[in-house]
């Protein structure tokens, strides 16, 4: 009421001073100043138009040497600077800058005016910096600031304005250049402004706000909790000022979540991730349709809900994050600046699904949206390794899936361009090595290149010297060196790969306890290779491990799981080999009904039925053998047969199935002499015959 007071008082001056007469410029400026003060305060664009035209107006009765030219100029200029904010017209913000230089140049060092001055033409080259993120704008405007606090000093009703926005500029400075004495001098001017702007202050949120923001980049770059910590309180106390209805409050909430969601990720406080959840979702609410701010709240809200999958496993919290990250991905169209974050997030979350559900739909889609994103992250921007590593991720993924070579091939050649970014000492330079490793390891599975394996061993020994004893991440690198010198020991037949591949399955077991996500891999793989150094060694103590093993990881592997079939089979090869060693039938009884549990586990098409077939083909031969019992021969010859028709002519294991089953068609034929059994035998050992080579067994 009381602006709207002055503007009509200013208006009836103003009317008083008809065109040509004295005073008539000051009562226009007058004016001009009480309608930005109300604009200020009601946000009726009406106004501010209308004070531009009349600060126009002013100006033109101040010509050159006019005391009141400077301040119509600066006036001027900040009028066409808030409504840029207001509607984004450049030329409005062009037209600020040229004004506040021109104002200047009239307030030489010593005019009263001049810090402000200073000041205002440093938020417009900001402002500019901000549009096209040029560096000679931020650069002047944090010299234009220094140059304005030296006019402010201690006392200085404008110091508090002109620390905080020195700290802003510096701020802006870091996140592009990265030079830490930028951020370090934010921390202190910001720290410097709180103390001048003592509660009740009008800017006491924003500067509390601003020095949770700096305290929150320098957690980034050092990962000192007492930072964070610090942000999270100060960014409480700013919420605490922003009730309601207030402009900042959305921004306050969502830059809340993010410093708990962070805490979350160093401490594991899930406290800390529920309430960033709560507050994102709040902050969301504040950002309707339309909102500048609204892609990346639902981009962040996104990532908490992710980050609670993770934790909790809960397919509604990923579904939801993809839809959320979907909706984000609209709201950044070609030429967004937040378009490639976008792309890349989703893509991650729809690899994600897969692993937990296997929708053929979400790899495609994933690797899709991963080549878009790494279009956008060209050569120099800090993500694009992360891109690289994940799009590399995703080819692999499709790669267990089509086994396609191309993708494989692929992903190798991506995640080494992304090893290439991230030197000695990068946080992400283990997770890149790892995953190179387990890709070379792969192609070694597929086309056997010896020299693959053999960097995949180089490799995952490095990640392993990245990953020291409290890393999360070292039981998994243990297990998968173990797994790579475990494939060398297959090739060559080194005792030394293969007792190293035990020592790391242990040392692996040591760090997964009871309840931990990986302890069941980890018995199962330890259990494998005692199992393969028995047969080298035969060392009972071996066998007897492997099978206490094998039993504590099928407790594990609860029927559903993916892994339950391979232990189920693996545990019934070492109770069969128990058997030939002791002879007990309860050992093989017990084969064989883990391996009937594994085969209908193994469907037609599964890459496992063969094995199955193969072993319990064998199993009950021997129990034939043992007891006598011809239903388990005449089993083992349906096995056979059916084992045969998965190794047709070119299967580099024909040979032994035509021998299995002509000798176990040869049992048939002493138990109850067919001549058609005789003859298929001889029949079958005569094909497997041409399919040897000299020096086969």
């Amino acid at each position: 009421m009381a602006s709207t007071d002055d503007v009509s008082d200013k208006r009836a001056v103003l009317e008083s001073c008809p065109p040509g007469s004295n005073g008539r410029d000051s009562a226009l400026f007058d004016l001009a100043l009480a309608l930005r003060y109300r604009f200020e305060e009601e946000g009726n664009f009406g106004d501010l138009d209308e004070a531009i035209t009349l600060h126009r107006d002013a100006l033109q009765l101040r010509p050159s040497g006019h005391s009141g030219r400077s301040s119509s100029r600066s006036e001027l200029a900040l009028c066409l600077s808030k409504r840029y904010d207001s509607q984004g017209a450049v030329a409005d913000l062009e037209e600020a800058i040229t004004l506040g230089r021109a104002a200047l140049e009239l307030r030489l060092p010593g005019h009263p005016g001049r810090a402000v001055t200073l000041y205002n033409l440093a938020r417009h080259l900001g402002k500019r910096f901000e549009k096209y993120a040029r560096m000679s704008d931020l650069d002047e405007a944090i010299e234009l600031h220094r140059a304005a606090l030296e006019l402010c000093p201690s006392g200085h009703r404008h110091r508090s304005s002109c620390l905080h926005e020195l700290a802003v500029c510096l701020s802006e400075r870091y996140d592009s250049q990265g030079a830490v004495a930028d951020l370090e001098e934010a921390v202190t001017l910001g720290r410097a402004a709180l103390e001048l702007h003592l509660p009740g202050h009008p800017d006491r949120a924003a500067t509390l706000y601003n020095l949770a923001c700096y305290l929150g980049k320098r957690f980034e770059k050092y990962a000192r909790m007492s930072d964070l910590d610090e942000a999270i309180e100060l960014h409480r106390a700013a919420l605490e000022l922003r009730p309601s209805g207030h402009r900042y409050r959305s921004l306050s909430l969502h830059e809340l979540a993010l410093c708990l969601s962070k805490r979350y990720d160093s401490q594991g406080t899930v406290a800390d991730l529920e309430e960033a959840v709560t507050l994102g979702r709040a902050a969301l609410d504040l950002c309707p349709t339309g909102h500048p701010d609204r892609d990346v709240t639902l981009n962040n809200l996104a990532w908490h809900l992710g980050k609670r999958f993770e934790k909790y496993a809960r397919m509604s919290d990923l579904d939801e994050a993809i839809e959320l990250h979907r909706a984000a991905l609209e709201l950044c169209p070609s030429g967004h600046r937040d378009r490639s974050s976008s792309l890349y997030s989703l893509a991650l979350c729809l690899s994600e699904r897969y692993d937990s559900q296997g929708a053929v739909a979400d790899p495609e889609e994933a690797v899709t949206l991963g080549r878009a994103a790494l279009e956008l992250y060209l050569p120099g921007h800090p993500d694009r390794a992360v891109t690289l590593y994940n799009l590399a991720c995703g080819l692999r993924k499709r790669f267990e899936k089509y086994a396609r070579m191309h993708d494989l091939d692929e992903a190798i050649e991506l995640h080494r361009a992304a090893l290439e970014l991230l030197p000695s000492g990068h946080r992400y330079r283990s997770l890149s090595v790892h995953s190179l490793a387990l890709c070379l390891s792969d192609r070694y599975d597929s086309q056997g290149t010896v020299a693959d394996l053999e960097e995949a061993v180089t490799l995952e020994r490095a990640a392993l010297g990245l990953r020291l004893p409290g890393h999360p991440d070292r039981a998994v690198t243990l297990n998968n060196l173990a797994w790579h010198l475990g494939k060398r020991f297959e090739k060559y037949a080194r005792m030394s790969d293969l007792d190293e591949a035990i020592e790391l399955h242990r040392a692996a077991l040591e760090l997964c306890p009871s309840g931990h996500r990986d302890r069941s891999s980890s018995l199962y793989s330890l259990a494998l290779c005692l199992s393969e150094r028995y047969d080298s060694q035969g060392a009972v103590a071996d066998l007897e491990e492997a099978v206490t093993l094998g039993r504590a990881a099928l407790e594990l592997y609860l029927p559903g799981h993916p892994d339950r079939a391979a232990t189920l089979y693996n545990l019934a090869c070492g109770l069969r080999k128990r058997f030939e060693k002791y002879a007990r039938m309860y050992d093989l009884d017990e084969a064989i009904e883990l391996h009937r549990a594994a085969l209908e586990l193994c469907p037609s098409g599964h890459p496992y039925q063969s094995s199955s077939l193969y072993e319990l083909a064998l199993c009950l031969s021997e129990r034939y053998d043992s007891q006598g019992a011809v239903a388990d021969l005449e089993e083992a010859v349906t096995l056979g047969r059916a084992l045969l028709d998965l190794c047709p002519t070119g299967h580099p294991d024909r040979a032994s199935c035509l021998h299995d089953l002509a000798q176990s068609l040869a049992k048939h034929f002493c138990h109850q002499p067919m001549a058609a059994d005789l003859d298929e035998a001889i029949a079958l050992e005569q094909e497997a015959l041409q399919l040897l080579t000299p020096g086969d067994p």
